[in-house]
């Protein structure tokens, strides 16, 4: 038996920015009915270095397993944050089915759901939108944003990333931080232990979707300020323990019934946005079932790739 392996050349070859959103999209909405599965992530903690995590789900008759790992020290090693291997299996029969690149799933994941949030909870009328953090996944954000027609501005703290991305990738740089934390709509992917958006900085009307705070301690945004906004999460559970909720959850000052997850509004289940003057922010985590829908469309389409297979 000899299975496919997808670099992250093979993985972004298979699935578009289109395909991803696509896939991602109608996973929320399998998840939240209930048709998908997955267990909580399970974190292998070496900080202040870095984490592991594995992370399992099973849907669309398939079953996967991530083990990824998140060291924000790395790039200065000249080493990518994000590593690891994504294994997919039949979930009728339990045969391994392919072995995926990580990195290039979660970057095509992440700037789904980042997107797909935007899409659901902005204001029809939203004229502008700003990509904070151009690593590979705020990259691959701007890539998805572009590939739906919109024209991102895109900051980094670092010079020449963000006038890479965005020459790369035909979109603007923004002249300022201020300039991009004040668009209509923010999609922040940054390592998450910067507070980017202070007490009583956000603006009626704006969407933000918080990206980068997927662990514990980690925040792109004041306690306060979710306190302003109309709350949506990928997964209660998941974002409540470790990601931008975290806090204000442990403090008592935001509860389950103050947070409505993503599925439920894209399943016409639950209301989104309540207005112009609404501030909606999403707090996106990372699903296990988000890695499987990508990984999914990565494997419908391996055969038709020239690809590596390994023998079992």
């Amino acid at each position: 038996m000899s299975v496919p392996v997808l670099s992250r050349e093979a993985v972004l070859a298979a699935v578009s920015p289109q395909d991803a959103y696509i896939a991602v999209r109608d996973a929320f909405v399998a998840y939240h009915r209930g048709e998908w599965s997955m267990q909580p992530k399970v974190y292998v903690t070496n900080y202040p270095a870095g984490d592991f995590r594995a992370m399992p789900a099973l849907g669309g008759g398939h079953a996967l397993l991530k083990w990824v790992t998140s060291f924000p020290g790395n790039p200065e090693r000249g080493l990518p944050t994000v590593t690891g291997l994504v294994v997919l299996s039949n979930a009728e029969t339990g045969q391994l089915e392919a072995v995926l690149d990580a990195a290039s799933v979660t970057a095509l994941r992440t700037a789904a759901a980042g997107v797909i949030a935007a899409d659901t909870l902005a204001r029809h009328d939203a004229a502008t939108v700003a990509v904070v953090g151009a690593g590979v996944n705020g990259a691959e954000t701007v890539r998805m944003l572009v590939a739906h027609g919109r024209l991102p501005l895109v900051w980094d703290v670092d010079v020449a990333r963000r006038e890479l991305v965005a020459g790369e990738l035909d979109a603007l740089v923004a002249g300022s931080l201020e300039e991009a934390l004040a668009c209509d709509v923010v999609i922040t992917v940054t390592p998450g232990h910067t507070v980017l958006f202070s007490p009583g900085s956000l603006r009626a009307g704006q969407h933000v979707s918080l990206m980068g705070a997927d662990g514990p301690g980690k925040a792109e945004a004041a306690s306060e300020e979710l306190r302003r906004a109309h709350l949506f999460c990928d997964d209660w559970e998941q974002a409540s323990h470790g990601g931008e909720l975290a806090a204000p959850v442990s403090q008592g000052v935001v509860g389950r019934d103050d947070v409505t997850e993503l599925g439920a509004v894209l399943a016409g289940d639950a209301e989104g946005r309540r207005g112009a003057t609404d501030i909606t922010m999403f707090d996106s985590t990372g699903l296990a079932i988000q890695d499987l829908a990508v990984a999914r469309a990565a494997f419908m389409k391996s055969v038709q790739l020239d690809l590596p297979r390994i023998e079992l």
